[in-house]
């Protein structure tokens, strides 16, 4: 079987394990099991279980990031394009679940050098919500009123509500991408949209 083949073999493995297991319980035994190799195949292929728990990071990282950047079509209107782009955010995270576990909770909860690989892939899809807003600012006011410092907090925010809402939707039964993707826009566009019209939520007095 040629390397390629049977090294995806064993990060699809590897990935089902650390997502369903956790990273600390997971054994390299379980994930040669599972792949169908002996332990020292897997050694021999991806050195230790840290350097395997981070090329599954970086592997799954990659394939969330072009489903999202893939899933936009370029010059459909801003809200389409923010659609397009949460509706592609929540069918990946839907279809691969283990690939998402492992994101959103292993790397984060496990320390360097796990956190710094998922920051490195959330700080590529806040700057493409970023570059979303941006267009939808310039779309709405022909001359960019909002504040690059404030484009750049909505999209963080945007990004963390997606995250979180990610987690819950895989957890509860009947939850579509759809139906997560339209609760998102429904929480984030009405607001969009009144402050790139200049309607913005008026802070009170002290």
């Amino acid at each position: 079987m040629p390397r390629a083949v049977r090294e995806r073999q064993m990060m699809d493995a590897a990935v089902q394990t650390f997502g369903q297991r956790g990273y600390r319980a997971a054994s390299m035994d379980e994930i040669a099991e599972l792949a169908g190799v002996s332990k020292p195949l897997v050694y021999l292929y991806l050195n230790s279980k840290d350097e395997l728990f981070t090329a599954c990071i970086r592997r799954e990282a990659q394939a969330l990031l072009a489903a999202v950047q893939g899933g936009v079509e370029p010059g459909l209107p801003a809200d389409r394009q923010l659609w397009e782009g949460l509706r592609a955010f929540f069918t990946h995270t839907a279809e691969n679940p283990d690939g998402w576990a492992v994101l959103y909770r292993q790397a984060r909860t496990h320390g360097e050098p796990f956190a710094t690989e998922v920051n490195v892939m959330r700080e590529e899809i806040v700057a493409f919500v970023t570059g979303l807003i941006g267009a939808a600012a310039r779309e709405a006011h022909h001359d960019p009123a909002l504040p690059d410092r404030d484009v750049a907090g909505l999209a963080q925010a945007l990004v963390g509500a997606a995250e979180a809402l990610a987690g819950w939707a895989n957890e509860t039964p009947g939850v579509s991408a759809r139906e997560a993707a339209a609760t998102m826009m429904n929480f984030s566009w009405a607001g969009l949209e009144n402050l790139m019209n200049g309607r913005p939520w008026q802070v009170p007095s002290p």
